[in-house]
């Protein structure tokens, strides 16, 4: 078993931190092994390197090694990429194409990104895991593949689980061994080595001499959160290199490089997000829904008042704080006994039928007639009924709409009040 330090050196892996130490570990560990492996970490902290220290260190090595970016690929053709297609499959299958599990055979798949997967291929990977069984797009033949694979990804597996946009049971069949990188932030020995060592590749590239740092920017250059992390370590480090005439850097000159250095202070981050851009809106309509159901009844409970009582004026100095809401405070338009004289309802006929006078007309009765308010409520009803029939030339029908009862209500009234 090679040592960590050998392999450091195979793969050009710079860095003492004893997180990246136990990552190297456990991936020397588990290579002689079939075991699947799911390697974990923020984007550019150098995921890749373990799967190839895996398969060069595993039984298939001389296999083929190949790495597949699972977001990169269009989530309507992934299948047919990872899996193969027969020929007349789908439109522009021309011919039949062997698949990266088939071509890949005795070796080892590398899947990038694997939370980016759709949840149909994350069933057909779950099935090769299980069995090492496959079938082509558009064929019904079960083919057999002897694969080993290896993961990555920088999504929290357990936020996409709990969302529904990744299989329980295929993460736990991926991860039977996981191998978390450390981010560049908490490797804080190792930055100021990487970034010699990238400035170092790059003089030899471009042919110049080696830009060093001043004290003071080897501090800003540890301070700083990297959250591009070893990536964006070294694209930092080749910018200065090409741009630079002075090849000493200072921290003013660092500092040009370095987008929002005055805001890296760690941060308290709240993830839940709504699962709908109008989580906020559909909140709203439910208050007003519930708003109004809630006047609603509060109309049902003043109009059956006026049922029972009969007295107007009564009941309006009963429920004086329930009117106030129902009708507001408006100058223009506050509720008068008036008002809730043209909405009363008489008491109940003899069939049980109650007369509910038109809520839209109520403002043109109340123009049209006046009252007394000492006059009772049958004697409204009465007067309310001659005006309209004489309006109409004693024509019920267009009575009865007008006063916004039915023509049968009507004439039971006529006969009740002799008219």
């Amino acid at each position: 078993m090679e040592s960590i330090q050998a392999i450091k050196q195979r793969f050009e892996i710079i860095g003492n931190d004893a997180k990246l130490n136990r990552a190297l570990e456990k991936a020397i560990q588990v290579a002689p092994t079939d075991i699947s492996v799911l390697v974990t970490g923020e984007s550019g902290v150098g995921k890749e390197s373990i799967p190839k220290i895996i398969h060069s260190l595993s039984h298939r090595k001389h296999g083929k090694y190949i790495a597949v970016n699972c977001g990169a690929i269009p989530e309507g053709t992934i299948d047919s990429e990872l899996f193969g297609h027969e020929k007349g499959a789908f439109t522009g299958a021309t011919q039949t194409r062997s698949g990266y599990f088939e071509v890949a055979d005795g070796g080892t798949i590398f899947l990038d990104e694997v939370g980016e997967l759709p949840l149909t291929t994350q069933v057909r990977l779950l099935r090769v895991l299980e069995n090492g069984e496959f079938i082509k797009v558009g064929s019904s033949k079960v083919q057999k593949t002897n694969v080993r694979i290896v993961a990555a990804t920088n999504v929290n597996m357990f936020e996409a689980i709990k969302k529904e946009k990744f299989r329980e049971d295929l993460y736990y069949r991926l991860s039977t061994v996981e191998i978390n990188i450390p981010p560049l932030r908490d490797r804080k020995e190792d930055i100021h080595l990487l970034f010699r060592k990238f400035s170092s590749d790059f003089a030899l590239k471009y042919k110049m001499p080696t830009i060093k740092l001043a004290d003071d920017a080897v501090n800003l250059l540890l301070k700083y959160r990297w959250n591009g992390n070893i990536r964006q370590l070294r694209n930092v480090a080749e910018q200065i290199s090409v741009l630079e005439q002075n090849r000493t850097i200072t921290l003013e000159t660092l500092r040009q490089y370095l987008p929002d250095t005055g805001n890296n202070l760690p941060a308290i981050v709240n993830n839940t997000k709504s699962d709908s851009d109008f989580s906020s809106e559909r909140e709203i309509l439910y208050k007003v829904l519930f708003d109004m159901k809630s006047d609603l009844n509060d109309l049902k409970k003043l109009t059956m008042e006026l049922m029972k009582n009969g007295n107007v004026s009564e009941v309006t100095k009963d429920n004086e704080s329930l009117i106030q809401k129902i009708y507001g405070n408006d100058d223009e338009e506050d509720a008068t006994i008036e008002d809730l004289e043209v909405l009363s309802i008489p008491e109940k006929t003899s069939n049980d039928e109650l007369p509910i006078e038109s809520m839209q007309d109520k403002y043109h009765f109340a123009e049209e007639i006046e009252e007394e308010e000492t006059l009772s409520l049958q004697d409204k009803e009465l007067e309310l009924i001659k005006k309209s029939l004489e309006r109409h030339q004693g024509k019920r029908k267009l009575a009865a709409q007008e006063l916004g009862i039915s023509e049968r209500t009507l004439y039971r009234k006529i006969k009740q009040y002799d008219l």
